[in-house]
């Protein structure tokens, strides 16, 4: 009884509009009144879920985010991916995904990535003569490499999730997640190409040497620093994971107010801002999920989902790893990636450890379907912003979305039934 209460509750909050953090807690308040349970237990098990020392990364990778896109970083990573593949067919197509490739690597948040990359690169797009759709589909599809890079906040949510679980290291998942963000790259730029080619884009000069290239290599590099800062930080044992993050925040305030001198103070404001709205929504969700990640456990939600998933699979391995990539899917359709991250890790990373998948290994195939989530309707954050930004229907960017779509599918099923593009990385360093 008090499951049904607990799930169905949830369900109708989010379908009548709620937002999610509000559905999450109200939904375990609903479960403990229908369990005749003390209303403090969920204030404790909120509480508890937001003091630990780690969480502190989040905010610090958030703001070193905000710091970066307001500090004028995007337009150098925009010049050196013009320079490097402008002269290709769709040309700006290309250098948008290598360009959101780039800056994704040092915000860490597919949502700023399009924000920052969008702003630039669609309207641009645009006046060179590529359809609107085009434009949209292929900045947002880019900007989700953004969730696999050193610098985002996710990983680190999600090892905190998986840390009741399975052990998880920050630094094996986001060695991990390189291999994967360089074949998600890969397949865009593929899929980028492929359309331009079909729809007749034009080329846009010749390359123009090496030397041009290196320039821009020099006024870009500051800012892209502060992923090989991060990786031989925790590599060299020099600070931690967290200590990391905050290395990562000062890196950002040193390039963008003493080299490219390009933060201004208003700037700066709305960088603190965002990210202590940012921080508080995901501290939030982070605290809420704990009390509905109880509930859950208690109502014991993990295992009966494994008997349902071992009953429909027939104990077959590689069909359990589809199902729950099919559920992940659908969930990350109505859910924000941290919250998906949060309520899905304890349910699916036990029936996926029996069936023989590493749990670094989940947690990347978590992220790429997070950020599939990311870009589809009714939730789809990157996608709305993209079409903002360009002008154009939800709907129309939906009719020719299928080429990245199967970009990001292909990178997800490789991950999913290929262990070593995850694990191969780790294993070689540690």
């Amino acid at each position: 009884m008090e499951l049904w209460v607990l799930g169905g509750s949830f369900l109708l909050l989010l379908l009548i509009g709620a937002p999610v953090a509000f559905s999450i807690g109200l939904a375990s308040i609903a479960a403990m009144f229908a369990a005749d349970l003390p209303i403090a237990l969920v204030f404790q098990k909120m509480v508890g879920g937001m003091q630990v020392f780690s969480f502190l990364a989040i905010p610090f990778f958030i703001f070193a985010g905000e710091l970066m896109l307001h500090g004028g970083i995007a337009e150098r990573i925009v010049v050196l991916a013009n320079r490097l593949v402008g002269h290709v067919r769709g040309g700006l197509g290309m250098s948008n995904v290598l360009g959101c490739t780039l800056f994704g690597g040092v915000a860490g948040s597919p949502l700023a990535d399009v924000s920052a990359m969008g702003s630039v690169m669609i309207p641009m797009m645009k006046r060179e003569g590529y359809d609107a759709d085009y434009a949209v589909n292929v900045t947002t599809h880019a900007s989700l490499v953004g969730a696999l890079m050193p610098t985002s906040h996710n990983l680190i949510i999600y090892v905190l999730a998986a840390s009741g679980i399975a052990a998880v290291s920050v630094f094996s998942l986001i060695l991990a997640a390189l291999i994967p963000a360089l074949i998600l790259t890969v397949a865009n730029l593929v899929a980028a190409y492929g359309v331009a080619v079909k729809r007749g884009y034009p080329t846009h000069g010749a390359f123009p040497g090496w030397a041009p290239v290196g320039t821009a290599l020099v006024a870009a590099l500051p800012g892209l620093l502060v992923v090989v800062i991060i990786l031989a930080g925790i590599l060299s044992g020099v600070f931690t994971a967290t200590e990391s993050a905050a290395t990562a925040v000062c890196w950002a305030l040193l390039v963008t107010l003493l080299v490219y001198r390009s933060l201004s103070w208003r700037g700066f404001l709305e960088a603190c801002a965002k990210a202590a709205k940012t921080t508080g929504v995901v501290l939030l969700l982070i605290g809420i999920s704990a009390a509905f990640g109880y509930f859950m456990a208690l109502y014991e939600v993990p295992q009966k989902t494994g008997e349902l998933l071992q009953a429909l699979s027939g104990g077959h391995p590689w069909l359990i790893f589809l199902l729950v990539n099919l559920l992940l899917f659908g969930l990350g359709t109505f859910l924000d990636m941290a919250a998906t991250i949060l309520i899905c890790t304890p349910i699916f990373l036990p029936i996926c450890q029996q069936a023989g998948m590493d749990p670094t290994q989940f947690g990347v195939m978590m992220l790429l379907n997070c950020a599939l989530g990311l870009n589809t309707p009714p939730v789809g954050s990157t996608q709305f912003v993209g079409c903002a930004i360009g002008g154009v229907s939800v709907g129309q960017v939906m009719r020719s979305i299928w080429p990245f779509y199967g970009a990001l599918t292909v990178t997800l099923l490789a991950v999913t039934y290929i262990p070593w593009l995850s694990l191969g990385l780790p294993a070689m360093v540690g």
